[in-house]
């Protein structure tokens, strides 16, 4: 996509280490069926002026987090075409939005039930809801 769009600098984003490293030829990537892809993007990088490849802890990427999960909620089948989402950047935090809730609704982390990711996906999806509203 950023090839056809005549893209000359390009900022690589992801929340696995290891890929990034070996993306960027620092660590050796062993796995021989991923030799290709990595043969492959470093055959795509040549047409770029520039490109930078960029870690994100897993738990700072909220928005991947949610759509993630968002995605795997969905039920459709293998055959059906799904709509891009679109995605605004707003001025403000989701959080900063009012989110009202019933007076009876459990918290979806307590200390008898802790949360089971480190990042709360469930809360940065109700951001993102409230925030796409």
């Amino acid at each position: 996509m950023a090839i056809g769009q005549d893209v000359e600098e390009l900022l690589i984003m992801g929340d696995s280490d290891l890929i990034i490293q070996q993306a960027q030829g620092e660590w050796e990537t062993r796995d021989v069926k991923l030799i290709p892809y990595r043969q492959h993007v470093e055959d795509l990088g040549k047409r770029f002026k520039s490109k930078e490849f960029r870690y994100i802890p897993h738990c700072h990427n909220e928005l991947a987090d949610v759509l993630a999960t968002l995605a795997s909620m969905l039920p459709y089948p293998g055959n059906a075409h799904i709509n891009p989402l679109e995605i605004q950047i707003r001025e403000r935090h989701g959080y900063y939005n009012t989110v009202e809730a019933e007076p009876n609704v459990q918290p979806w982390c307590s200390p008898r039930q802790p949360c089971k990711s480190r990042c709360n996906r469930k809360k940065a999806a109700q951001k993102l809801e409230t925030a796409l509203q």
